[in-house]
């Protein structure tokens, strides 16, 4: 049976999340909506993750944490546009192909939940995948998210303009989770 843990990244981790970048298949990452244009150099990632580590994490712009299967990094879940507070953007990343589509994933946004709202202090976590990749689509509304719309827009700094379908989960929702599984910090 796979352990599945989460914590937060470290230094250490970076190169980790930099090898995902830049060695996935270029047809993968447009899959995922990346403007491959766009992805940062290894320097680039590397810094902004170095200094995004360095600050206190109220001040982050982003905030990342890492996946375990057995004991071992598969991939890695972050947030940005962060308004400490408030609200949060999500997105999902898991490394390894073996990993994926068999519930791992729903399993780990599950225990990266209590990071993101507890220690960002949020009211609201969104996420806004490619509507074209079925993956997170398909993982979000498992993980008790509410689908609000379906629009085009450039979700983020590595993305192409596209469709994306925007999902939410609320603090009340996010805390009745927590009530029904035992995921905590």
């Amino acid at each position: 049976m796979q352990q599945l843990s989460v914590r937060e990244l470290q230094a250490e981790d970076i190169p980790l999340i930099a090898d995902y970048w830049l060695n996935s298949e270029p047809a993968f990452l447009i899959d995922m909506g990346v403007d491959l244009a766009k992805v940062p150099t290894r320097d680039d990632m590397t810094a902004m993750l170095t200094n995004q580590l360095s600050l206190p994490v109220p001040e982050r712009m982003s905030y990342a944490l890492i996946w375990l299967v057995n004991n071992e990094p598969v991939g890695h879940c972050n947030v940005n546009n962060i308004r400490f507070g408030e609200s949060a953007y999500m997105h999902l990343h898991l490394w390894q192909p073996a990993v994926r589509q068999k519930g791992a994933g729903t399993e780990l946004v599950k225990r990266s939940l209590p990071y993101f709202f507890e220690k960002l202090q949020l009211q609201t976590l969104y996420c806004e995948p490619y509507a074209l990749n079925p993956a997170p689509n398909k993982t979000l509304p498992k993980v008790g998210f509410e689908f609000v719309k379906r629009h085009i827009t450039v979700p983020g700094s590595i993305n192409f303009e596209q469709e994306v379908n925007l999902w939410k989960l609320t603090r009340a929702a996010y805390e009745q989770l927590m009530l029904d599984s035992n995921y905590k910090l």
